[in-house]
């Protein structure tokens, strides 16, 4: 069990769940012009898992300073595997996910699509040692990443010949809404972690927003994020008014939450109040791309 804890198995699901739904919901619903198997999509969930495990290794390996001090109990490094295992699984598991995502452009014919593996694998490592450290920076990159798994997963479905047209569609348009979403929403959380995290970043000299302008000042920047957020969300669902199935699932199950969330944001002072506040926002998220499901129901 605390492998899994290591591995981050529930952002590992969460990553899956948004491809998985990516595909099958929304992707399937609107087009039938389909160039990714069931065997393709599950090379493809495997490759991204298991670059994101590597990701997830070598984070911790260059943490463990700052976790020791930030989260004394998820201090896995050394205690379930050592420093020199870490490395190395991290090591194997990109380069495993790296060539299935290679194997798999080639096989549909989406040879572009080897960049995006090695640029994943590449901006994890330097994100852990590096961009981490420094103000937004790594945030809006991990962001980038995590919105990157619906967009990836569209490219490789569609196929290249028809790009062009899809560009203009409206299920382009939608991919586009959910990654923005997943951006935003991502974006939002990294800023609260830091929140939570800044005495261990201190202590390694780091430069993240709370310790440059204070935790008061970035609780702020995030809620300023969290409203242009709420007006999309809102513009999005406002749209769907004549649909009662979405526009009701969005107002009490997107927006209410989100809003609630806002609240307890602007008042929120201590660590605890920013954890409990990072996961209500992942309940948020969660949410939100289970909605993709209505696409489904809808067809």
């Amino acid at each position: 069990m605390d492998f899994l804890r290591l591995i981050r198995y529930k952002n590992l699901f969460m990553v899956l769940l948004t491809m998985f739904l990516t595909k099958y919901a929304l992707i399937d619903s609107q087009t039938t012009t389909i160039s990714l198997s069931y065997y393709d999509f599950s090379l493809l969930s495997v490759s991204v898992l298991l670059i994101a495990i590597g990701g997830y290794l070598i984070n911790d390996v260059f943490d463990i300073n700052t976790d020791v001090i930030n989260k004394p109990n998820k201090v896995y490094i050394d205690q379930i595997l050592s420093f020199k295992k870490a490395i190395y699984l991290s090591i194997l598991f990109s380069l495993i996910g790296f060539l299935l995502g290679t194997y798999l452009s080639i096989i549909t014919n989406s040879h572009y699509l080897i960049g995006v593996f090695l640029f994943c694998i590449f901006s994890l490592l330097f994100y852990s040692f590096y961009l981490k450290k420094r103000i937004l920076l790594g945030n809006i990159l991990v962001s980038i990443l995590c919105s990157s798994t619906i967009l990836l997963t569209y490219f490789f479905h569609l196929k290249a010949a028809t790009y062009s047209i899809l560009f203009k569609s409206s299920l382009y348009h939608t991919i586009l809404g959910y990654v923005f979403f997943a951006f935003l929403t991502t974006l939002i959380r990294e800023i609260i972690k830091d929140i939570e995290d800044v005495d261990g970043d201190i202590h390694i000299k780091a430069t993240t927003l709370p310790i440059v302008i204070g935790r008061k000042r970035t609780s702020k920047v995030a809620f300023l994020f969290s409203c242009i957020l709420l007006v999309f969300l809102f513009l999005s669902i406002l749209s769907f008014r004549t649909n009662y199935l979405f526009f009701g699932y969005g107002i009490l199950f997107i927006i209410i939450p989100f809003v609630y969330f806002m609240s307890k944001l602007w008042f929120s002072e201590s660590k605890k109040d920013f954890s409990k506040l990072s996961v209500l926002l992942k309940i948020i998220m969660l949410l939100g791309i289970i909605s993709m499901l209505l696409f489904k129901i809808e067809t």
